[in-house]
């Protein structure tokens, strides 16, 4: 079950420090925080630290880290999975390769 579909906050609050990996199995970070919506009744977005240096180059040097919409996640057990967060991230860096090649 979705954290956000159940209203106990242990469960929502249980999600900080967990393992967040990418559908195919990428390591992309930890969760630090969550964003939650005004009423607080459902997650929206990850907040994650302990960034996959590869994937979030600019982020991992700055120290800051990055907010995941909650939309990505697939599944949540003892790590956290999300879909598509290697092709988003290296899409733009591959279009700016193009253009400077």
């Amino acid at each position: 079950m979705r954290p956000d579909m159940d209203d106990t906050p242990q469960e929502i609050t249980s999600l900080v420090g967990r393992e967040v990996y990418s559908n195919n199995g990428v390591f992309v970070g930890e969760v630090e925080d969550l964003r939650l919506n005004v009423d607080g009744q459902a997650i929206t977005g990850l907040a994650l630290g302990n960034l996959n240096s590869e994937l979030f180059t600019d982020a991992t040097r700055s120290g800051q880290g990055v907010i995941v919409p909650y939309r990505w996640v697939r599944a949540v057990g003892d790590v956290i999975l999300i879909n598509d967060v290697v092709e988003r991230v290296r899409q733009p860096d591959e279009e700016e390769e193009e253009l400077i090649a």
